[in-house]
């Protein structure tokens, strides 16, 4: 591939994208934003297969939305957050409008705040823990007024509103700090204060594991889900119940997960998970953290992926 007859494309993994030609830079971002623009929203369908118990899935809908909620707000939300160029707040204010504009509900703020550091560590050619913790750090005020005009667009039911930082209220500290107050009652806070440590050391493997082990991504997705889910407690649970309840579910993902790990195969168990889908979904339950945390999962492995065959 080359720029002109006599100027070659120096690869990705010689040289970073920053040092490039303008011509060579500019294709190297728009192929990267095409493709993580197709793996955000293939991330989002790839959740969606699995039979995630408590949660929106191809098996069930629940709780008032349908699959084609989720759908569509994956297909809208992908063109702001993978915006090539653009900074973490833009990114997560301009989905979560693009979702609000196709759907008229709260389905993805989470996967959004999950998923936009990503898209922009993987536009700096390294997708890793400590290039996440590096953007998280070096966003200001003016990212992290943007980042809750985001979330109260969408609204979640009790995110972000801890006394010591409202996304109701202006912004008076950057983003790492509001989301370190908040890591002890929220998952998702807890991955932007530890650079998203669950996901690359613990979730990442269980789902190449289980990508090799069954072949069908759904059930690595489950696999990734109930992790998550069974060492949570999940977060969207303990907002909307109680400690007791999101410790009771914990318990009980724990003992479902134990049971696939030990099958042959989940498919055996397809019945006993719908069974616990079924009961949760009766008692209003949602484990929505957790699903957004396995949609950021799937997408770090396309991402990881992509980078890593670009540099053979």
């Amino acid at each position: 591939m080359v720029c002109s007859r006599w100027f070659p494309i120096p690869s990705p993994s010689n040289w970073p994208p920053a040092c490039w030609p303008a011509c060579a830079a500019d294709g190297f971002y728009a192929m990267n934003t095409a493709f993580a623009t197709e793996a955000f929203v293939d991330a989002c369908l790839a959740e969606l297969e699995a039979p995630k118990p408590g949660n929106i899935h191809v098996y069930a809908d629940g709780h008032g939305a349908t699959m084609d909620d989720f759908i569509r707000s994956a297909r809208a939300a992908a063109p702001a957050l993978c915006r090539s160029g653009a900074s973490l707040g833009p990114r997560i204010r301009d989905a979560a409008q693009a979702t609000w504009d196709a759907v008229q509900r709260n389905t993805n703020i989470g996967i959004l705040l999950l998923c936009a550091p990503l898209t922009m560590a993987f536009e700096s050619g390294e997708v890793s823990s400590s290039a996440i913790h590096d953007i998280i750090a070096q966003t200001g005020l003016e990212d992290t007024s943007a980042i809750f005009h985001g979330i109260v667009i969408l609204s979640p039911g009790g995110l972000g509103e801890a006394a010591e930082h409202d996304v109701r209220a202006p912004a008076t500290v950057p983003i790492l700090s509001a989301m370190q107050a908040a890591a002890g009652h929220d998952m998702i806070a807890r991955q932007w204060s530890r650079g998203f440590q669950d996901i690359f050391e613990k979730a990442l493997p269980i789902y190449a594991e289980a990508r090799k082990r069954w072949p069908d991504r759904q059930w690595a997705a489950l696999a990734v889900f109930l992790h998550f889910l069974s060492t949570g407690p999940d977060s969207h649970i303990a907002r909307n119940f109680d400690a007791e309840t999101a410790e009771t579910t914990r318990q009980q993902a724990e003992e479902l997960s134990n049971r696939i790990a030990a099958a042959a195969h989940p498919q055996a168990l397809l019945t006993e998970i719908l069974a616990f889908d079924s009961a949760l979904k009766a008692a209003g339950i949602n484990p929505g953290t957790s699903a957004d945390l396995t949609v950021a999962t799937i997408f770090a492995y396309s991402l990881s992926a992509h980078l890593a065959g670009s540099r053979r």
